[in-house]
């Protein structure tokens, strides 16, 4: 597992290269959550895609993601994300496929 990093603001987008991925990850706070949209080599591979606690991102093999996304509680309890508690309350783990269960 490797920690994405992210500021504690509404809005942001991290370029960062993943398990040889080349990865665009846009993280927004709206009224209804907090959301994910997933580039690689400037493809969209997920859009629009509702944080949750624990719960994969991407979820399948198909759409051509090697590995995973997930936001990660560092504080028990705490609920699904929100953007103030990003990079403290919540870290947005990268998993690697070895680490994926079937």
């Amino acid at each position: 597992m490797l920690i994405v990093p992210l500021q504690a603001i509404p809005n942001q987008t991290v370029t960062v290269t993943l398990n040889g991925q080349v990865c665009q990850i846009d993280v927004y706070q709206t009224v209804g959550g907090l959301f994910v949209d997933l580039y690689v080599s400037n493809t969209l591979i997920i859009g629009g895609v509702i944080a949750e606690t624990n719960n994969r991102i991407v979820r399948s093999a198909y759409l051509g993601f090697s590995g995973d996304l997930a936001f990660v509680e560092n504080v028990n309890d705490s609920g699904d994300p929100y953007y103030t508690g990003l990079g403290t309350t919540w870290s947005l783990a990268y998993l690697f496929p070895d680490e994926l269960t079937a």
